[in-house]
């Protein structure tokens, strides 16, 4: 049976907007349904938020699930990371479709870094992501999948995740089981684990679905476990 991908990855939106301006953006589309930000262009940092990794129960977090990392500014990022030093517990992940603006170094143990690639002519951002940021993990996220990437450069990536088109514009674009075989053949050829999002079900069926984690965040899930066996006695 698979699972949701937001069940085992939490959002923590510690900045609201964004300004790649891509034209299936859910995030932009929710500001302005729910009125989160006045300008979704301008991006704005929610410091009140941070108190949320204070919690001892082990939690796998997005940060940036309504922005991209690229328009963090410095302040904003060297007040995450220090909250992130301090709670080693968690395990967090960033994401960005401008490698080529970030300039990142750091040591953190609990910090994932990755790029969106939605098809082959994105594939460049990978290599900006190893280039522009120093870190200890990296993962890349396929979706949606526009097209085939066809072969990709893995080295040093831990994590692959795959998925199509969701929302109203899903019945405008086809993503092929081929594409995201050969991607999950690459990857597991580096001993990668790979994530199929459950967008795929209806392209693969249920019963063939891949779902992978890396260890990290296994063990996260597994602390996750035992925190609630303990509440339910």
């Amino acid at each position: 049976m698979s699972v949701c991908i937001k069940d085992q990855i939490q959002n923590m939106n510690l900045v609201i907007g964004c300004t790649v301006g891509c034209d299936y953006c859910y995030a932009r589309n929710n500001v302005k349904r729910y009125h989160m930000i006045e300008d979704f262009a301008k991006p704005e940092f929610f410091p009140g938020k941070l108190r949320l990794m204070e919690k001892p129960k082990p939690q796998n977090f997005l940060l940036t699930g309504m922005s991209d990392l690229s328009v963090w500014k410095k302040e904003w990022l060297d007040e995450v990371f220090a909250k992130m030093r301090e709670n080693p517990q968690h395990q967090f992940l960033f994401l960005s479709k401008r490698p080529d603006l970030l300039d990142i170094d750091t040591d953190l143990d609990n910090a994932w870094f990755g790029v969106t690639v939605t098809r082959w002519s994105e594939l460049w951002r990978i290599d900006a992501l190893r280039k522009n940021v120093r870190a200890k993990h990296y993962h890349v996220t396929f979706e949606p999948l526009f097209d085939d990437p066809g072969e990709v450069d893995l080295h040093g990536i831990e994590w692959i995740v795959v998925g199509t088109m969701t929302g109203a514009q899903s019945r405008k674009v086809h993503t092929d089981l081929a594409w995201a075989v050969s991607l999950t053949e690459q990857a597991h050829s580096l001993q990668i684990p790979v994530f199929w999002k459950e967008d795929l079900i209806p392209i693969v069926g249920d019963d063939l679905m891949i779902q992978e984690m890396p260890e990290a965040f296994n063990k996260v899930l597994e602390e996750q476990k035992k925190w609630n066996a303990k509440k339910s006695k």
